[in-house]
């Protein structure tokens, strides 16, 4: 696990740092073929389609039809344990001041009334890659730079790789359902939706995908939706693969949804001196950094009805992101409170949440853990 997390986080930064370096390389039309590193077009007067060959020198090429894209070179070859090599995908918005014509992205979540999309893929066998459908997303109307979320949709993936971060729970959207990872890349934090089994057409709704982010307290309806878009992620091979229709579109009116609560209503602290709580603390640790898996379990007789953990990380412990709880402080003395849909724990249940940090050599456990204002016991 160890190696597999410290290669996901790397493929994160990689491709981060392969956009970055995005550029249009002169003009194109629709049904041509882009070979450039980071050539791209646009189609249907609508979408871009962008080449992003980032993490290889060698050749790749892509036909460009009216309504997507298929690899037609794929010469690159990653390492498994790392880095794809490669992004090549459709979009409509901004990404990197490359914005498709017309959009009216960036939008803020609140303003939403709707945001749908279809999408068809085309598989092959005997390739690397998967099929990542993203939407990204920032505090700001950010038309260049990194955005600070990024929802990934795996609609496919064949070899040995996987997403960011870790398993949190499963999640039934548009009848689905899904395996739910959360992380971070170390530029941005990103929640992964990761299909069971292959998904070759779709029509869904993008928005209800924002929606789910945001329960789980990543966002806020405050936040700006900058883009969404198709395409493959190959380690090795990768000929053949095709987005053979995209659409999508977004549209204003929104604001009757409410955001989730992140700061929740408090319970009364256990009381008598007997602890009614037990925290269990689990780390997957590397050179300079490690996650965190923090499990509070109710051993009293009342059901809590919110709950604020209180922890001290340990001298040169700085934590970085966080998943399914509301953190407040990233050194020395931090405190976590529940989400809108993880407040409640009855009695002999629990609740689970996590965060990545950065540490200077010490990556010990905080030494005690107060839920509620009491003390509880270490498992």
């Amino acid at each position: 696990m160890r190696r597999l997390l410290r290669a996901a986080l790397a493929a994160g930064v990689l491709v981060t740092a392969g956009v970055t370096a995005f550029a249009t390389a002169g003009p194109a039309s629709a049904d041509a073929q882009i070979c450039e590193q980071y050539g791209s077009t646009t189609i249907g007067g609508r979408y871009v389609v962008m080449n992003n060959r980032w993490g290889t020198s060698a050749q790749q090429c892509i036909d460009v039809t009216g309504t997507g894209f298929a690899i037609t070179s794929q010469q690159g070859t990653g390492n498994t344990s790392g880095a794809p090599v490669s992004y090549p995908a459709v979009y409509l918005g901004c990404h990197y001041t490359n914005c498709s014509p017309g959009t009216n992205l960036p939008i803020r979540v609140s303003d939403i009334s709707s945001a749908t999309s279809s999408i068809t893929y085309r598989y092959v066998s005997g390739a690397t890659y998967d099929a990542a459908y993203d939407i990204w997303l920032d505090p700001s109307p950010k038309k260049d730079g990194v955005n600070q979320q990024e929802i990934m949709i795996w609609f496919n993936r064949q070899g040995s790789i996987q997403p960011i971060g870790s398993i949190v729970g499963n999640a039934t959207i548009g009848g689905r359902t899904w395996q739910v990872w959360q992380g971070s890349n170390g530029s941005n934090a990103v929640v992964s939706y990761v299909a069971p089994a292959p998904i070759e057409s779709w029509t869904f709704s993008v928005l209800d995908f924002i929606r789910d982010t945001q329960n789980r307290g990543a966002i806020t309806n405050s936040w700006y939706l900058t883009s969404i878009q198709a395409g493959f992620e190959p380690w090795i091979g990768g000929a053949g693969l095709a987005v053979t229709d995209f659409s999508a579109s977004v549209n204003s009116g929104g604001g009757t949804t409410t955001p989730p609560t992140t700061t929740p209503p408090t319970t009364t602290p256990p009381t008598g001196g007997t602890s009614a709580c037990r925290v269990t603390y689990a780390t997957n640790t590397w050179n300079n950094g490690y996650t965190a898996n923090v499990t509070v379990a109710n051993t009293g007789s009342t059901a809590l009805n919110g709950w604020t953990l209180a922890f001290t990380l340990p001298s040169g412990q700085s934590i970085t992101s966080s998943w399914n709880a509301a953190l407040t402080g990233s050194s020395g003395a931090v405190t976590a409170r529940n989400i809108s849909w993880n407040g409640a724990i009855a009695p002999g249940g629990s609740a689970s949440f996590g965060f990545q940090a950065t540490h200077t050599g010490n990556a010990a456990a905080p030494s005690a853990f107060t839920l509620n204002g009491a003390a509880c016991t270490k498992a």
